[in-house]
């Protein structure tokens, strides 16, 4: 690994060290600056003459602010001579602007993707985008990972006795069912229909959930909004109580009262992707560092990372084997 060298923004620094530790490479300092007119400055303080750079930055609030120091540390490595530049993005904010769904609006992942392919990104790494159509909003390779295996390890050491895989959404319905099928459970999915960034209404609930234990997957958590309602639906239809998992626990407004203080809600489980809230001890965060540091060491190596799929998401990974005859895989029921 002596031609990677490896920088981070201010967004997660305690993140990109992890992710280092497990390389066995030295992060290397940024010196992000402001100007008297507030503009922002970065200077990177390691060679990068025709070396492997990786720039780890979650786009987390203030994201605008993170976006930016982002787009300066790349421009920075492009005229620093580097060979290659990895943008390693843990949390691609952007990613829930991703479809014209409103008159004259915006497309923001898009817009983000050209910016930093402009800026000299060679590649892009992710986890769990929120559309996967975002995909191919880049010019250039994006490897996406995801987290569901290390979440179903934390829940394979908890007993799954009338436990059931729940989706808020039926978008999410996909990525649920593989959970589902790590996990042995059954699924089940929210009918949501979202009035406004911060106001869901689930109606129904597609599954049968009477008597059971939820576990609520959610790619992204933000203001706890569609978690509550969802979790209001669920208690309606005889679920008698529920842990939630994400990958990009956020938690931002009054998410943490709301989810602390929930009374049907047991745990809270999420992933390292962005910086944990202060003053919530009972959250628990599984790291992802490791499989991060894996990536850039098979990217550098020229290798494939499909391997990091392997028993957790067909969809990316290698041709799985097909199940015993007579046993199936655990479906979304229909409506």
């Amino acid at each position: 690994m002596s031609d990677v060298v490896v920088f981070s923004g201010n967004a997660h620094p305690e993140f990109a060290r992890r992710i280092c530790d497990r390389l066995g490479v030295k992060l290397s300092g940024v010196d992000i600056s402001r100007f008297s007119n507030d503009c922002l400055q970065a200077q990177l303080l390691a060679n990068c003459r025709q070396r492997d750079v990786y720039i780890i930055q979650p786009l987390v609030p203030p994201t605008q602010e993170h976006l930016m120091e982002l787009l300066l540390m790349i421009d920075a490595a492009r005229g620093a001579s580097a060979a290659s530049i990895t943008a390693v993005m843990p949390h691609y904010a952007y990613a829930r602007s991703d479809k014209k769904d409103a008159s004259r609006i915006s497309i923001g992942g898009r817009l983000v993707a050209d910016l930093l392919v402009t800026a000299g990104v060679s590649r892009v790494l992710t986890m769990a985008l929120h559309a996967p159509q975002v995909h191919g909003f880049f010019s250039v390779p994006v490897d996406h990972l995801t987290a569901i295996g290390v979440l179903a390890d934390h829940f394979r050491q908890r007993s799954l006795k009338d436990a059931i895989v729940v989706s808020p959404d039926l978008g999410n319905a996909k990525t649920a069912t593989l959970f589902a099928r790590l996990l042995n459970l059954p699924v089940a999915a929210g009918s949501k229909q979202r009035k406004a960034d911060d106001k869901v209404v689930i109606d129904s609930i597609v599954g049968d959930v009477s008597g059971r234990r939820a576990i609520v997957l959610d790619d992204e958590i933000a203001t706890g909004g569609s978690i509550v309602e969802l979790l209001d639906r669920l208690k309606d239809f005889g679920c008698v109580e529920a842990s939630v998992a994400c990958t990009h626990g956020l938690f931002t407004g009054r998410a943490v009262a709301r989810l602390r203080e929930h009374p049907m809600i047991t745990e809270v489980v999420t992933t390292d992707t962005v910086p944990p809230p202060q003053g919530w001890p009972e959250l628990q965060v599984r790291s992802v560092a490791e499989l991060f540091a894996e990536a850039i060491a098979r990217i550098h190596a020229g290798k494939s990372i499909s391997k990091l799929f392997d028993g957790v998401d067909p969809t990316h990974g290698p041709p799985q084997p097909r199940l015993p005859f007579g046993e199936q895989a655990p479906t979304l029921p229909t409506l």
